[in-house]
């Protein structure tokens, strides 16, 4: 007799997630999301990210959390499929890092030497990131947008940008 491959019992999970609005089920039409997308970020969402050049962001795990949930809450009109891959901004620890990253699928910190290539498609940021007038960019899977400090967005999409 044959055994069932997946087992169709419920599994908890340990993993704690952060208290935030609910997801969007309805997914916005490319328009739709490049408008969205191009809107100006708030002022808590963008307190909060001045946090990530912290150098106790890559060893406090609550730090990284409040990041997290920031980014979630910022877009949580945004479907999964929608949201950011992470963020990369200059780095202030000096030589020899040039950039951090906040990779969203691991939830990680990391910051980078010069040359050391960008993970899950972050590297086509990094150029625009050592712009000084950009707090950070916001990477996504077909498109980066550059923030300035005050919230405002420079949207790009082309080829390049996509993966």
């Amino acid at each position: 007799m044959r055994r069932p491959i997946l087992n169709n019992q419920t599994k908890t999970s340990t993993h704690i997630k952060a208290d935030i609005t609910p997801q969007s089920t309805a997914q916005l039409s490319e328009a739709a999301l490049e408008k969205r997308l191009k809107q100006k970020r708030s002022p808590a969402y963008m307190d909060t990210m001045v946090k990530l050049d912290a150098a106790g962001a890559v060893c406090d795990p609550s730090m990284v959390k409040e990041l997290v949930a920031a980014m979630e809450k910022e877009f949580s009109d945004l479907t999964p499929s929608q949201r950011l891959l992470g963020l990369v901004a200059r780095c202030y620890l000096g030589a020899p890092y040039e950039v951090h990253t906040l990779d969203m699928l691991f939830g990680i910190v990391q910051h980078y030497k010069r040359g050391n290539p960008l993970p899950n498609g972050m590297e086509k940021a990094r150029m625009v990131a050592m712009i000084p007038q950009y707090a950070h960019i916001e990477v996504y899977t077909n498109c980066i947008c550059a923030i300035s400090n005050d919230g405002s967005v420079a949207y790009t999409k082309g080829a390049y940008y996509v993966q």
